[in-house]
């Protein structure tokens, strides 16, 4: 058991860290997500910085987990905190596509024309940087602690890269082409993936597996 112990110390205080720069990162994102969304009235670039706030508060959720991991001494308590984490991840991931339908469904039934954002495509080509590495080491982290909750969390970094990566080709069709509605409908097509990672977090929580045999 002391071995054990041991040898998750390193893999949980770089899970502590990478929690961390998501959080600066995502407040960041968000803050300047929303200010160019508003600026150039799009609302591609406004549902991205709200995605940026709901990441916010699983990493906070699943950083809170990791910090209290140390003090859960049996393990009983460690996979307890690992299932109210995860369930809170699923939720979240949940509203992420919430956002998402009502954002992409405003965007096209308006017919919202945004402006042309070159900070806005600035920031969409740095969180796929970002968020791209940010995702591929919690994974790894997660594996080796065994963590449902960093798992489901590091999901919404994908999930933020995925949208990323469509937020830009929106961004830069409708700059170059016009072609506006071409971001909300790239968005409405990740939604089947994000309803996949929201399920796997909840069954790590324990919510309604007996709904979801078809992941084993």
């Amino acid at each position: 058991m002391a071995t054990s112990a041991f040898s998750l110390r390193t893999p949980l205080r770089q899970a502590r860290l990478a929690q961390l720069l998501v959080l600066v990162w995502m407040l960041l994102e968000a803050a300047v997500a929303i200010g160019s969304g508003i600026a150039a009235r799009s609302i591609a670039l406004t549902a991205f910085g709200a995605d940026s706030l709901i990441e916010l508060f699983t990493a906070g959720v699943v950083l809170r987990q990791l910090l209290r991991r140390s003090e859960q001494g049996s393990d009983a308590a460690v996979r307890d905190g690992e299932r109210r984490a995860s369930g809170l991840v699923g939720w979240a991931l949940y509203a992420v596509i919430g956002y998402i339908l009502l954002s992409s469904a405003a965007s096209l039934l308006l017919g919202v024309r945004p402006e042309a954002s070159p900070l806005g495509i600035g920031l969409m080509v740095a969180a796929i940087l970002v968020m791209a590495a940010l995702w591929r080491w919690r994974l790894n982290l997660a594996d080796r602690l065994g963590s449902p909750a960093l798992k489901g969390d590091a999901a919404c970094s994908a999930v933020c890269l995925y949208l990323a990566g469509t937020t830009l080709v929106g961004l830069v069709l409708n700059q170059l082409l016009g072609w506006w509605w071409a971001d909300p409908v790239a968005a409405l097509a990740l939604i089947w993936w994000i309803r996949g990672e929201a399920n796997e977090a909840l069954e790590g929580a324990g919510i309604g597996s007996d709904d979801h045999d078809h992941a084993g």
